[in-house]
């Protein structure tokens, strides 16, 4: 076999680099060529990597406006504990067959809803939180819930997150600040610089220089009754619409 050799002198040390074709063995263990049907760690000198986790991306448009939903709902306590949900009535109001609070009821008497999953469900007008979520995306949730069925207000939510009522950018930012992931209220088209582009795991907001609504979970939270059968106004839970064109899409790093 012949063997082609280049030798490199630098200072008083010599290189000898050989351009022999070296046992397949050896080849593999300096980055070579392995034997056949060796697994492609054996090549690289790792071991095999490990199976990437499943990553949840939430739906951001929909293949239905029904927000029916039937399965279990639970409510987590004061104190932590997850229970079943038993919506409680307000005096002379008559509790809803899909639990939840009536829209309109004082924040402090909104139960923090779960549901089993990774999508957010609509409960008699508040939305429940996934139980698969992070923490970050069940509290966002939860303090949208607060707001629901409050007016919408130009303006309302900008200048305090504490508002008899809120505008688009107002209720998107309180959801968001809810979470923990944004610390001042931003306008519509602060929100199209704001965090990464596209859309996230979790959570996505669309936003114009006009208009901005976020959807979290699998559902739409937005002041404006496009793609929503009950064409009610102000802040509510609403169902994803089929398109979002016109908006740019921007997530929270790591949701």
């Amino acid at each position: 076999m012949r063997v082609r050799t280049l030798v490199a002198l630098l200072g008083s040390a010599t290189i000898l680099i050989s351009a022999a074709g070296a046992p397949a063995a050896l080849g593999a263990s300096t980055g070579g060529v392995a034997p056949a049907g060796a697994p492609t760690s054996a090549v690289a000198g790792r071991p095999p990597a490990p199976p990437r986790p499943h990553i949840h991306l939430s739906p951001v448009t929909a293949r239905s406006s029904s927000l029916s939903y039937r399965g279990a709902v639970y409510e987590k306590t004061a104190t932590g504990e997850v229970i079943p949900y038993q919506p409680l009535a307000p005096s002379g109001q008559p509790a809803s067959p899909t639990g939840g609070s009536p829209i309109g009821v004082a924040a402090a008497v909104k139960p923090q809803l779960l549901v089993p999953g990774a999508l957010a469900r609509y409960i008699g007008g508040l939305a429940a939180a996934p139980m698969a979520a992070p923490a970050a995306v069940q509290q966002a949730i939860w303090a949208a819930n607060q707001i629901i069925g409050l007016p919408y207000i130009f303006g309302g939510g900008h200048s305090s997150f504490v508002s008899p009522g809120y505008d688009c950018s107002g209720t998107v930012s309180l959801a968001l600040h809810g979470g923990a992931l944004l610390a001042v209220p931003l306008d519509s088209s602060e929100f199209m610089l704001w965090g990464s582009h596209g859309a996230g795991r979790w959570i996505t907001v669309f936003s114009n220089p006009g208009h901005a609504y976020v959807d979290i979970a699998g559902l739409r939270l937005d002041t404006s009754a496009a793609d929503d059968p009950s064409a009610q106004q102000g802040p509510r839970w609403r169902p994803l619409r089929s398109a979002n064109g016109g908006y740019t899409a921007r997530h929270p790093l790591a949701f």
